[in-house]
């Protein structure tokens, strides 16, 4: 199943640099291993927010909702999630 999802990230300006680095450099390796194994088709970073737009290939809801709620970040974004598809006037036969 294709889920678009966007994620704000909104990290507390309180949080000590250390521990900010820390949990990002966690988020980049988690989201690039996920990206390797082909669950994380797409990322694209949105101008001007700390925020961004993905689509996920993942078997149902649940193995989604576990990916999100691993990713180190998780704690500080707001989540959108929409199913997606494949359209019938698509001329993409491998994006189902």
């Amino acid at each position: 199943m294709l889920f678009h999802v966007r994620m704000n990230v909104n990290v507390p300006h309180d949080l000590p640099a250390s521990e900010a680095a820390d949990i990002i450099a966690r988020e980049k390796a988690y989201s690039q291993e996920l990206q390797r194994s082909g669950k994380w088709r797409h990322i694209w970073r949105i101008a001007g927010q700390y925020a961004n737009y993905s689509v996920f290939d993942v078997s149902d809801n649940a193995e989604l909702h576990e990916i999100l709620s691993g990713l180190p970040l998780f704690k500080f974004m707001e989540i959108e999630v929409t199913p997606l598809l494949r359209h019938p006037s698509s001329i993409r036969e491998d994006d189902s």
